[in-house]
């Protein structure tokens, strides 16, 4: 294999030349192709056809960075004081717990990366070249410029090429344009500023051939290709944290600094009143262990992996963790239209024939739906079902879309999809839906000749053998409707045309954003045997019209409804024309006023950064948006502070995905450059599973807020204890290893059943979260003060009580910390939907009490631990504590009691309780 060299970067645009000015520069042969010697030289200074594979991070990297966290270094510090001190046993416990966190960290994103493919595979596959006047089949990494590639039906397009020859050619560009109809392609030199989606005399690397055959001139490969500076310019983007990770952040830096200060002050003054350097230096150690939430990294991760496993049973699947809040925080979403909030097929709606109008149900390439007559009634027009046969004049059109037609449906298990062009395939599935089959329908009337859809022309034509040969003709409405002079009625006879009733059907269909087609015939002798276009110039009679869209999701609409009353924005944003974007937006109810309010990609363009902004926060749909155009959207919402998702399925969105603060790609029916690039991909492409992830976003960050909400007031009231009694000069009432023990071992086991709390009924019922709100609010950090309040007086008094009733400080300690798991099982219930479910079937016993297996299974785990803690003598031995009597155990529940109104008062206290018990 050569060396490579570097990659030839063209000094002029393709497009704008002539053919043979192009064949000139590249030095290429269009009738013989490159010669060997040609292609050898050009293999060593431009190397193979295909994108550089990008090397991911080694797995020692990736298992490293997992410990990148601020509130990770606290614990690592924490755990090499305590083994400076010889405290092994705690240092491995810390040490233990931060290895846990990174190893479920590290095996959720190894996860997803490997089931991400290369980027380079999006431009792997088969190519026709000619060489040396021979037509060669090669792979297409093989290919160099100035190749001449041979095109045809069904061929992925292996690198970007300058078209020179066309027959009836249509290309597929919706990877990389957006536009969802396939583009007819001519050889005609263009202005230098067509837009890509209009570049009519090129086809681009990635896409498909649909219909007829071309010829053209390699003049890009590799990373020069339209597909190669995307993913160039993908990594030039900015890879912007996540909210939850900014504030985590946030948060720990400023724990960090009270600690350390909290720890300074207390040793000084320690030091002062006349104790030991090494009696502070334990007693600070305890104090900073006891701030530390130990507990808080291993309880977010895997708070963010059970929702990354609650969003892949809503069909989206998460590659990296944060994302999963990221997305419940999200204020706008940016949303491509086809096959996202569209099914991504075309579907007849309407029919004109016999001048009468019909209604077509049903969506997509499947029979079910029905035709339906509409007529002018009071209250608008009123459906009339059939009954018995259809209308002479309706049959009629609908065969000639099923015989002057080159696709095929096919099915696969529930599953339809068309083989060919969407249009046509849309006209099969509206004959199917009045049950007429195209085997039945080709079978009685065998086709004999064809003149294939072209442009100049605008209408196709075939050629038929039935009880007497007939032409069936479909094409624009201009074309069809100059070469007619006569229609049929409803019972199909033959009358003079009707043109102003066919121009005022035709409008009706533009005006909902349908793309309308028009169907005629022509009888002919039984001696021709083929037909040519003067056949069809004039003699024809008018059959109707069929108007067609790719509709909306119903799923979507209901989805887009759910979102707007979570008060997040949709954006649509699109390659699609303005006109259909704008309707199908209208059909969703996307817009934020009563008229949808529209821009094209182009008008865009001039526009300074700050008018910008206020144009992409104002606006509902950007249509015909270039690439470039995308990322700038998205970088002018975020300047607004908005917390951004973006959708998309094609290389064109892949800049956008990687600079949105949530990348959405389609995992069904997107490349593989959207998918490297999204942080989550959607495995049904459809936008509803986007409201469902919502929904467990803002799950997730509610049950993370009941995790802070329930662990650090445990860590203020063991820092009050500590601090006071230093400061007092009096006996520790917790050692530092017991409170390890409440931070880690109890704390765990109560806390994360709180990660599965199920989703509140008022999850989407609120609006997003400011953005720059931090982690710890004032509501939370207030009802975090009350309960550490609580917890000091509960530890320092049962400790001070239990020392002077019992004369045993060892006794006094355990039953201290025994309490003080007593008074949490009952804030746990307090701030958990169990809890709030109990409270409302005391005041109405006919309301139903939702199941918490995991949170009673925390609770009991909790309880039994608790007992092992003091009634084991390992455990005595271990973490100085002693077994306790009957009355003992007793007295340790009493403060259960003045928990239970003490917590409903801080419920009252944060009226945000609503997210910290999810209901109100």
């Amino acid at each position: 294999m050569p060396e490579v060299k570097g990659k030839r970067k063209l000094q002029f645009s393709p497009f704008q030349d002539d053919v043979s000015e192009v064949v000139k520069r590249l030095d290429s042969d269009l009738e013989n192709g490159l010669s060997a010697e040609k292609v050898a030289k050009r293999y060593e200074t431009d190397g193979w056809n295909e994108l550089p594979v990008i090397p991911g991070k080694p797995a020692w990297l990736r298992f490293l960075l997992q410990f990148h966290q601020p509130l990770l270094y606290i614990l690592l510090l924490a755990g090499a004081v305590k083994a400076f001190l010889g405290s092994w046993t705690n240092a491995g416990v810390i040490w233990g717990v931060m290895v846990l966190n990174a190893i479920i960290g590290y095996v959720q994103e190894a996860k997803a990366e490997d089931a991400i493919a290369s980027l380079s595979k999006a431009v792997t596959t088969e190519a026709t070249v000619l060489r040396d006047g021979q037509t060669l089949q090669l792979p297409s990494r093989d290919l160099v410029v100035g190749d001449v590639v041979l095109l045809s039906s069904g061929d992925k397009v292996p690198a970007d090429v300058r078209l020179f020859k066309t027959r009836s050619l249509q290309v597929d560009e919706s990877a990389l344009t957006g536009e969802s109809l396939p583009v007819e392609k001519f050889v005609r030199p263009l202005p230098v500023e067509t837009p890509l989606a209009e570049r009519i005399n090129m086809a681009y690397a990635g896409s498909f051939v649909t219909f007829g055959q071309g010829r053209g001139v390699v003049v890009a490969t590799a990373e020069a290709t339209e597909v190669g500076q995307i993913s160039q310019s993908m990594g030039n983007s900015v890879n912007l944290s996540t909210p939850l990770t900014r504030k985590f952040s946030k948060f720990s830096r400023l724990l960090l600094y009270a600690i350390l200060t909290l720890a300074t002050l207390t040793f000084v003054i320690g030091l002062g009143q006349g104790e030991s350097w090494v009696y502070m230096f334990e007693a600070v150690v305890a104090l900073a262990v006891s701030a530390i939430p130990e507990g808080l990294p291993a309880v977010v991760t895997i708070t963010l992996a059970i929702g990354v496993n609650r969003m892949a049973q809503r069909n989206a699947i998460v590659r990296k963790l944060p994302a999963v809040e990221a997305l419940g925080s999200a204020t706008v979403v940016c949303s491509d239209k086809t096959g996202t909030l569209t099914e991504n097929q075309m579907t007849v709606q309407a029919v004109y024939a016999g001048e009468q109008h019909y209604r077509v149900s049903g969506s997509g390439y499947g029979p079910k739906g029905e035709i339906v007559l509409l007529k002018e009634g009071k209250d608008g027009d009123l459906e009339h079902p059939f009954e018995g046969e259809l209308p002479k004049a309706l049959q009629t059109c609908l065969t000639a879309g099923v015989l002057c037609n080159d696709a095929q449906l096919k099915q696969e298990e529930e599953q339809w999809s068309v083989v060919g062009d969407p249009t046509e395939g849309a006209l099969l599935a509206a004959a199917v839906k009045a049950e007429f089959t195209q085997s039945g329908l080709v079978a009685r009337n065998p086709r004999l000749d064809a003149i294939p859809f072209e442009s100049q022309y605008q209408y196709m034509a075939t050629l038929h053998d039935a009880t007497s040969r007939v032409i069936y003709i479909k094409g624009s409405v201009e074309a069809i409707l100059s070469r007619c002079s006569q229609m049929v009625d409803t019972q199909g006879e033959i009358i003079p045309l009707n043109h102003s009733s066919i121009v005022q059907a035709v409008e009706a269909m533009t005006a909902q954003a349908l793309r309308v087609l028009a169907f005629a015939y022509k009888r002919v002798g039984s001696h021709v045997h083929a037909i040519e276009h003067e056949d069809v110039e004039t003699g024809l009679v008018f059959l109707g019209l069929q108007g067609m869209i790719d509709p909306p999701r119903p799923e979507a609409i209901a989805a887009v409804h759910a979102c707007r009353n979570a008060g997040i924005r949709i954006k649509m944003v699109t390659g699609d024309h303005i006109s259909t974007a704008r309707t199908i937006a209208r059909r969703m109810n996307i817009q934020q006023t009563k008229e949808v309010l529209a821009f094209e990609g182009r008008a865009l363009v001039p526009m300074p950064d700050d008018e910008l902004a206020r144009t992409v926060e104002a606006g509902d749909v950007f249509a015909r948006v270039a690439p470039a155009q995308k990322l700038r959207l998205v970088e002018a919402l975020q300047s607004q502070g908005e917390i951004v998702a973006m959708t998309g399925d094609g290389v064109n969105d892949a800049p956008a995905l990687k600079q949105a603060d949530i990348g959405i790609a389609m995992g069904k029916g997107g490349t593989e450059v959207a998918r490297e690039a999204a942080d989550m991909l959607l495995t049904d492409d459809n936008f509803a599973s986007i409201e469902a992830a919502v929904e467990e976003g803002r799950t997730v960050y509610q049950n993370l807020r009941k995790a802070i909400a329930f662990l650090l007031p445990v860590n203020g009231g063991e820092s009050m204890t500590i601090l006071i009694s230093v400061l007092l000069a009096r006996e520790l009432p917790i050692l530092s290893l017991q409170v390890l023990w409440l931070n880690m071992i109890n704390s765990l086991t109560m806390t994360v059943p709180l990660a599965f709390e199920p989703k509140s009924k008022n999850a989407m019922r609120q609006p997003p979260r400011n953005p720059k709100e931090p982690l710890i609010t004032g509501l939370l950090l207030k009802r975090i003060l009350l309960v550490s309040l609580f917890n000091w007086v509960l530890i320092f008094g049962m400790f001070e009580w239990a020392k002077i009733t019992f004369d045993d400080v060892v006794v006094a300690r355990t039953m201290a910390i025994q309490a003080l798991v007593a008074a949490r099982i009952v804030y746990l219930l307090s701030i958990s939907q169990l809890g709030a479910n109990l409270l409302a079937w005391l005041r109405d016993r006919s309301v139903a009490v939702t199941s918490a297996p995991f949170l009673l299974l925390g609770i009991g785990g909790a309880i039994a631990l608790q007992v092992l803690f003091s009634q084991w003598s390992l455990m005595n031995t271990l973490f100085e504590t002693a077994p306790l009597t009957w009355g003992q155990w007793l007295i340790c529940l009493l403060p259960m009691l003045p928990m239970l109104p003490f917590a409903i008062f801080v419920n009252r206290v944060d009226p945000q309780h609503q997210v910290l018990s999810s209901t109100r």
